[in-house]
């Protein structure tokens, strides 16, 4: 069934109210869904219910119970081609369905009317798709011997990427009644809590300094160079997070019982073990990925944040202060336009194809920029489906941080229009890899401000904020990963008390963070507001396996420029054709080789080295 995911910016926070005291834009662009549909009660979305309702039941009665047979005859490779193209089809025409619904709902999740069509969507989408759900089944129980020998039509064979996935999940495969069952209870579980946490999340508000402000504007708050201010709203967001802890503890326990009877149903053997397959790729790469971070904390994390008290003049960061900006970093707020510019300058000087890309982004109105009541978390590239193209939203703010952000989906923009030509079954990117492309855009446009530093204090501040990002990216983020775990396990043996995830969470917190972050009260119920938590399970490693995987390819390009940016904008094209080793291989590199990690998180090192050689 087609869903509405998204590709978000890591420590995505809540729905956005701009702050009383921010700088207004005049320029921010606020996307154009019309590429999509023109309204939700548009003749176009009934009519693509109509004929999607129409395509499942057809497609249902002329296949349901055939599969098997089909492949085994003389011309299954044609039969089945023929199938899984009619399949491709009623799968494209759903996602554009959902992808409209769901940029509506992320708009203004506050919306009621936005909201009710989403919600009748979801359930639409589910009961059509629900005459589909056979096909995938069915394709699953063909003998690996049937399939080899129709795979050696042609037709059959452009599928054999989306073939092969579609089979990982074979060994953990239900009968047909239960995987019915599931399918179309989910809208009323994990797909309603879901909703239940973001629109609670979006009509939470923090009173900071008797201003009240919702998630985005107080979390910005943290990274003010005030420190008044940034303790401020540490107190406040801590305040309603206590107050509302209960729901976000019920939430989670829900949620975590339902991925535990899933997973024991299908007989996954690890809690991560689902989001590992969806992400095609090997426990043990990221075991290894995890290790490696875990081991660099006190080289990494716990060196950077004794640094940064010493330039603040504190013998400990308060948990406030983690974000805060150096003396001497930049206030000036940084314009729209300049925004753009930066980033497709940083773009051009790696490919004009790059740039051309993320131009359309801002020519066409695929971008939603500004900050208002009700919109989604954070930032996100959603790719809706290859027949239409990508939209990017984020919440600008005007920091340098929110440039950096623009490039970071951005980047997932330029690989998903890439991805486009793979199809509606095969452009899709495991995270792991999506995150690469994000990361690398990201750095592209790192690499260029440095590049422009007018001066040694103004390069530092620089570092030092894109050696936050990185651990925010890297070491948070597998902290997150670990965070998880930890509930998920604990909750197998019993419901978990608000107090029990505080814990788990401060101990996951004090070991990546170090000793010179001191965890004050309040900060237990820190983990309640990261959505990723609740839309997607172990999601957050991926940050980090993008991040260190775009360390080492960025070294590659470095020391070798001919001919990389044609080998990288044929990784992103691959969309979700070709597992990562082979992706990886033309740069020669192998996530698989344990010293791969080691050299990923060597370029944070060596930006720590020389922030610690400017003292």
């Amino acid at each position: 069934m087609p869903r509405f995911n998204i590709s978000s910016a890591a420590d995505s926070s809540g729905a956005a109210y701009p702050q009383d005291d921010a700088v207004s834009f005049d320029d921010l662009p606020v996307w154009n869904l019309s590429d999509l549909y023109k309204s939700p009660d548009a003749a176009e979305v009934k009519a693509d219910i109509a004929t999607a309702t129409d395509a499942a039941a057809v497609f249902n009665k002329r296949y349901k119970g055939r599969i098997a047979v089909l492949a085994a005859s003389p011309e299954g490779g044609t039969e089945l081609a023929g199938a899984i193209r009619a399949f491709e089809e009623i799968e494209d025409r759903l996602g554009r369905l959902i992808s409209y619904a769901g940029l509506l709902y992320a708009q203004d999740n506050m919306n009621p009317a936005h909201a009710k069509f989403y919600g009748d969507m979801q359930e639409r989408i589910t009961t059509i798709s629900t005459d589909l759900l056979f096909f995938t089944l069915e394709l699953n129980r063909v003998e690996d011997a049937t399939l080899s020998k129709a795979l050696e039509n042609p037709e059959l064979a452009h599928y054999a990427p989306w073939l092969r996935d579609l089979r990982a999940m074979r060994p953990y495969q239900l009968s047909d009644e239960l995987e019915t069952l599931l399918h179309e209870k989910s809208v009323t579980g994990h797909a309603a809590w879901n909703r239940l946490f973001d629109e609670t999340m979006a009509r939470l508000t923090f009173d900071v300094g008797g201003k009240p402000l919702a998630l985005e504007a107080a979390l910005h708050r943290l990274s003010e160079k005030d420190p008044a201010k940034r303790e401020k709203a540490a107190h406040a967001l801590a305040k309603t997070f206590k107050a509302n802890v209960p729901l976000f503890t019920l939430i989670t326990n829900t949620l975590a019982k339902d991925k535990e009877i899933e997973d024991r149903l299908r007989g996954f053997e690890d809690v991560a073990q689902s989001r590992h397959i969806a992400n095609r790729v090997e426990p043990e790469v990221v075991a290894a990925l995890v290790e490696a971070v875990q081991r660099s904390y006190p080289e990494l994390s716990h060196r950077y944040y004794a640094m940064k008290a010493k330039w603040l003049g504190l013998d400990q960061l308060e948990y406030w202060d983690r974000n805060a900006p150096l003396p001497q970093s930049d206030d000036n707020v940084i314009p729209w336009s300049e925004a753009r510019e930066t980033v497709l300058d940083a773009y051009r000087g790696f490919t004009p194809d790059m740039a051309e890309i993320a131009g359309r982004f801002f020519d066409r109105g695929w971008i939603d920029a500004p900050m208002r009541p009700g919109k989604a978390t954070g930032a996100f590239a959603h790719p809706t489906v290859p027949s239409a193209h990508p939209y990017v939203l984020v919440n600008y703010q005007g920091r340098t941080r929110d440039v950096m952000t623009l490039a970071h989906e951005l980047g997932h923009g330029v690989h998903q229009v890439l991805a486009a030509k793979q199809g509606p079954l095969m452009a899709d990117t495991p995270l792991t890899l999506a995150e690469a492309a994000s990361v690398f855009g990201e750095m592209l446009t790192f690499r260029k401000l440095l590049a422009n530093a007018p001066d040694k204090e103004r390069r530092k501040a620089m570092l030092a904020s894109k050696v936050e990002d990185m651990l925010n990216t890297v070491v948070r983020q597998t902290a997150f990963y670990t965070f998880e775990r930890r509930v998920h396990l604990a909750r197998r043996e019993g419901e978990l008390t608000s107090e029990d995830i505080g814990r788990i969470w401060l101990d996951v917190q004090g070991e990546s963070l170090g000793p010179a972050i001191r965890l004050g009260e309040g900060y237990e119920t820190y983990w309640c507001y990261i959505s990723h938590f609740i839309h997607a399970p172990f999601y957050v490693y991926a940050y980090a396996f993008g991040d260190c995987l775009v360390n080492s390819l960025y070294a590659v390009y470095e020391n070798a420029q001919e001919g990389f940016a044609e080998r990288y904008f044929e990784m992103l094209s691959a969309g979700g054709t070709l597992r990562h080793k082979e992706l990886l291989a033309p740069f020669g590199l192998d996530a698989s080789e344990p010293a791969f990690w080691d050299k990923g998180l060597s370029m944070i090192r060596g930006f720590i080295d020389e922030l610690e050689a400017m003292e």
